[in-house]
This record gives structure tokens, C-alpha cells and sequence, in this order.
């Protein structure tokens, strides 16, 4: 966690060397004095990379602004302030029947975090990323003022600031459907499959029937990426109480080295297949263990090592994934780089507000390596080739490495953002890609 370190969850990036309490950067915002480039917002440091990182300025610590403000139990509308963490809109949400409807794989991100970065959730096909079911927010920017922005009040804005990593200004508080659930409970139901090309035969009706669904590849294994595919729904009877967050097994030291050498994630990946396959009956089960099974051992990234981790999710257009999967897989597994979590999923086609939003139609990868320098350097390059020459994309807040080239392929709309970037706003990844690229005047005044 980022802790008061303010450093991203990855490890692999520089820490801020300043931070300002949110009611000081209010104040200094409001009173237009703010110098370019010096600030960007910080919540909880669950970002992997350097998205929640300004190197040349200050983050902001936004977790002191932790308020919900209201809540209507009839219609599942919460307002509250950015720093408020997911945990807690649960918490709140869960004695009336409301659940978040889309949730990341942690709940220990802030409502502002999860905004910034338009995180999606394991029923994306249903549901959509995180930013399609925000009523409004509240925005202060740099020239004083305080704005309100909706679908029709701000709409530029508003769409800018969804999925637009802190970028267009200090995200103070925010309001957003929850999810009517009939419990808080999971049916999960486990389906082995040999290879790829049974897991997509699978993939389609999974979605269809489910609400939330999820692919486990072992990376490790032989072959073309056997695993386990999850599929859940909230069960008809259940419980209506939120559990304490936070696991009991925690990381308490950052061990000297990488624990996760190649032969322990092969062992851990053969156990993990054997005791979650073991059965295909479905089984009722706590909300926690479906979606934020890692959330169980505090600071599980300290297992990396001092070096840290990269993180790369990349998403392929349909079309293109049965080649296109494999292909990163081999890629990997040529390279002698474990990933220690290998996930595969489906994005549907539920359109987010957002001006830029990783989640499009296709089949997300996501793979965990090791910080090993230049040899994990060089791996992540062929990924990001592979990816981009798919038709695909890289997720900028998953990101601590990736060329502007990139990022401008799997984002061609960036402009757009950059024009509606509130200028005292600045962050080690848009400083490394779009600010290299250069914004044109075209773009620029359309975007206006």
C-alpha cells in the first residue's frame, strides 16, 4: 500500500519526494496561484506505475477528504468525498441491498482513484467500467473555480475527468449508483479448461449466463494456456453485511529478494488449479474471497522484492485475441519471466462516458513480472508491440514503462485530454508519453 510513502503499488518507481494535505491544495487552487505542473492528486497508492506519481511537483493526499455525505436507500444513490474508499461505500451500501456495481481487485481505492482511472470489474460485459454509473462529481481547477459537472452540466469536463488520471483537476466529491443485489454473497461455479481455444468456445455463454466472469491461465504450464474459468452471481439468499476489510495475514517486511522465483509459482500455480478445480459444483461463498482474493495478505507486493513489480494488462480486439493471446503468452514464457497472476477476461460492449477509457470490445490480458531491469524491460517492449499491431491497447494506470508511441496508438483520442488538462496538474506518466508527443492545434481548439 502506498501508505505514507506515497509511492505506487508496483515498487518499481520513484516515491514522491512531496506531499500537501488536500485542505492546503484546496485552498492554494482556489486561490489561482497554483505554478504548472505541480500537482496531481493521490489516493490510496493501488496504482502499479507512475500514473499517481508527479517526479517535478507534489501529490496530494486525498484520503483526509473520507466523508460520505448522503444516501438514499431507495434508490441506491451515495454521495461522498473523493477519498472515501471502496471498502467503505460497501460497508455503507450493504444493509440496504446495494453493492458497487462495478468493482476493481481491491477494494482499498478511493472513489476519487477509481474515477480518475475508470476501473472496470469482472462483469464488464453487463455493467461497463466504473465511470457508467457516475450521477456527477465535483471538480476544483486551478483558475479558482469549483465546478459541477454531469452528462449536462460540464459535459467536456465531465467526460474528461472519468478516466482522465487526475489530470483535469482535484476530484473533491462525487455521486454514483450502487447496485441492487438480493445479497452480498457469491454463487461461484469453476470450469476447467485445457487450453485457450476452449476457454474462448466457453467465454460467450459464460457472459451471457452470468453476471461476473473471469479466466485463471497458469501461465507456467505447457501448452497454450490452461486454467480455470470463474463465474459468479449474487446469491438469491445470502448475507447483507459487509465484512471487516483487510486481511489477517499481512507482508510485514519487504524480504532482501524476489520470493517469487519460478519454482515457487510453479508449485503455487499447480496447488491453486488443484484446490479451485477440484469441483464443479457451484458453492456459496463471501463476497471478499470472489472479488479481492489478494486484499487477504496486507502488502502482498513486498513478496516482489526491493525492485518491485510491472504489471502489464493489455486488451485485443475480438477478432484478433485467439492469435493474439497466445502469442503474449509465448512471448512471456520464451523471455523466462513467471507471471505470479495471469488473468483473462472479456470486455463487452457497454460504452463509458469517459474521453478515455482502457475497457473496449475484445479480451484483456493481464500478467505480473518481476522487476528484473533491463531483461524485464525489454520483455514488456514486445508485449506492447504485439498488443499495438493487434489493433489492441496498453493500460496507462497498470503502466510504469511504456513509450509514448504506445500510449498514443492505444489512445489515439490523447489530445482531447490534454486540452482539457487543467495546467498545474502533472504526473510521471503523462509527463514520459503524451508531453513527448506534443498536443496539435487542431485537436486542441476542437477539444475547447
Amino acid at each position: 500500500m502506498g501508505g505514507d510513502r506515497f509511492g505506487s503499488f508496483g515498487l518499481a518507481t520513484q516515491l514522491a519526494r512531496q506531499a500537501m494535505p488536500a485542505d492546503e491544495a484546496i485552498a492554494l487552487l482556489r486561490s489561482g496561484t497554483a505554478k504548472p505542473g505541480s500537482l496531481l492528486a493521490y489516493g490510496n497508492g493501488r496504482s502499479y506505475g507512475d500514473s499517481c506519481q508527479n517526479d517535478a511537483g507534489t501529490v496530494v493526499d486525498m484520503r483526509p477528504l473520507n466523508r460520505v455525505r448522503s444516501f438514499d436507500a431507495e434508490t441506491g444513490v451515495i454521495e461522498a468525498d473523493a477519498g472515501v474508499l471502496l471498502c467503505d461505500l460497501i460497508a455503507h451500501g450493504a444493509p440496504h441491498g446495494f453493492f458497487p456495481a462495478v468493482v476493481p481487485g481491491t477494494q482499498f481505492v478511493t472513489l476519487g482513484g477509481a474515477i480518475a482511472n475508470d476501473v472496470h470489474g469482472k462483469n464488464h460485459h453487463r455493467r461497463g467500467t466504473f465511470g457508467c454509473h457516475v450521477e456527477s462529481l465535483t471538480l476544483q481547477r486551478s483558475d479558482g473555480r469549483t465546478y459541477h459537472c454531469s452528462d449536462s452540466d460540464n459535459a467536456r469536463l465531465f467526460r474528461a475527468t472519468i478516466g482522465g488520471m487526475g489530470l483535469t483537476g482535484l476530484i473533491l466529491s462525487v455521486s454514483i449508483r450502487l447496485m441492487r443485489v438480493p445479497s452480498l454473497d457469491i454463487v461461484e461455479k469453476v470450469t476447467r479448461f485445457r487450453d485457450l481455444g476452449e476457454f474462448f468456445d466457453l467465454a460467450d455463454a459464460a457472459d451471457e449466463a452470468n453476471e461476473y466472469a473471469v479466466a485463471w491461465i497458469n501461465q507456467l504450464a505447457g501448452g497454450h494456456g490452461r486454467g480455470l474459468l470463474f463465474t459468479g452471481n449474487h446469491a438469491e439468499h445470502g448475507s447483507h453485511a459487509a465484512s471487516q476489510a483487510g486481511g489477517r495475514l499481512s507482508v510485514a517486511v519487504q524480504p532482501p529478494f524476489n520470493v517469487l522465483s519460478r519454482p515457487f509459482l510453479t508449485v503455487v500455480n499447480a496447488a491453486y488449479r488443484w484446490k479451485k478445480g477440484r469441483s464443479s459444483e457451484p458453492r456459496q461463498a463471501g463476497y471478499q474471497g470472489f472479488f479481492f482474493p489478494l486484499d487477504g495478505v496486507r502488502d502482498w507486493n513486498r513478496l516482489y522484492g526491493p525492485r518491485g513489480l510491472f504489471q502489464h494488462q493489455s486488451v485485443v480486439p475480438e477478432a484478433e485475441a485467439r492469435l493474439t493471446v497466445p502469442a503474449l503468452l509465448d512471448a512471456a514464457r520464451r523471455a523466462g519471466q513467471g507471471s505470479f497472476l495471469t488473468v483473462l477476461k472479456r470486455f463487452g460492449d457497454v460504452r463509458s462516458p469517459a474521453l478515455l477509457s482502457f475497457p473496449r470490445p475484445g479480451y484483456t490480458l493481464t500478467l505480473d513480472f518481476p522487476n528484473r531491469g533491463e531483461r524485464t524491460l525489454k520483455l514488456l517492449a514486445e508485449l506492447d508491440c504485439i498488443t499495438v499491431e493487434a489493433g489492441g491497447a496498453v493500460n496507462p494506470y497498470k503502466d510504469a514503462r511504456m513509450g509514448a508511441e504506445t500510449f498514443a496508438a492505444s489512445f489515439p483520442e490523447w489530445q482531447r485530454l490534454e486540452a482539457l488538462r487543467d495546467p498545474a496538474f502533472m504526473s510521471g506518466f503523462w509527463a514520459r508519453t503524451a508531453k513527448k508527443l506534443g498536443a496539435r492545434p487542431d485537436i486542441a481548439e476542437a477539444a475547447e
